[in-house]
């Protein structure tokens, strides 16, 4: 576990589930997501198991004045340009109280040292355009914008369409 005065760092486990979910809903409004927001604590916690198939992992920052004041998940990734995993920060939050306290560096510190460990080439992160405050932080920790990529995704209803699809009839 990372500790400073200020914050402890802490492996996240399926018991976290609903702390985690109370601070998704958080970031969620932050983010003004709110209404696409459905994270499921049961899930959650099925999905942080160390044998799930997702490989979703989470830290919880916590400190002595509060508990749970943010966290980070992420996941593997793999580049086959390097032929190596990497890993990809799906959201790391602090909450907004809580921000200028070396919270949310610490976070990513520490997702840096998991990375280091397992041989990880890169981590991988999405920002929000509006989220001035995000792209500053991650910039001062040496982030580089992939401006020549456009993120793309496909819903729920997309995937089961393609799914279903005739061979052909896409393209």
């Amino acid at each position: 576990m990372e500790s400073s005065p200020l914050v402890s760092i802490r492996k996240a486990t399926p018991d976290d589930a609903k702390t985690l979910v109370d601070l998704i809903l958080e970031l969620a409004a932050y983010e003004k997501l709110l209404n696409q927001a459905e994270p499921s604590v049961e899930l959650l916690a099925e999905h942080l198991a160390e044998e799930a198939l997702t490989g979703c992992e989470a830290l919880l920052a916590e400190t002595e004045r509060d508990t749970a004041v943010g966290f980070a998940l992420f996941f593997h990734n793999y580049s086959t340009f390097q032929t190596n995993a990497g890993l990809y920060v799906e959201d790391l939050f602090v909450k907004p109280t809580y921000r200028g306290e070396g919270i949310g560096f610490a976070l990513f510190q520490r997702i840096a040292r998991i990375a280091e460990e397992r041989g990880c080439r890169r981590i991988d992160l999405a920002v929000l355009d509006w989220n001035d405050e995000a792209i500053e932080f991650y910039d001062a920790l040496g982030a580089e914008p992939l401006d020549d990529w456009t993120t793309m995704r496909l819903d729920e209803d997309t995937i089961e369409e393609v799914a279903t699809e005739s061979p052909g009839a896409a393209v």
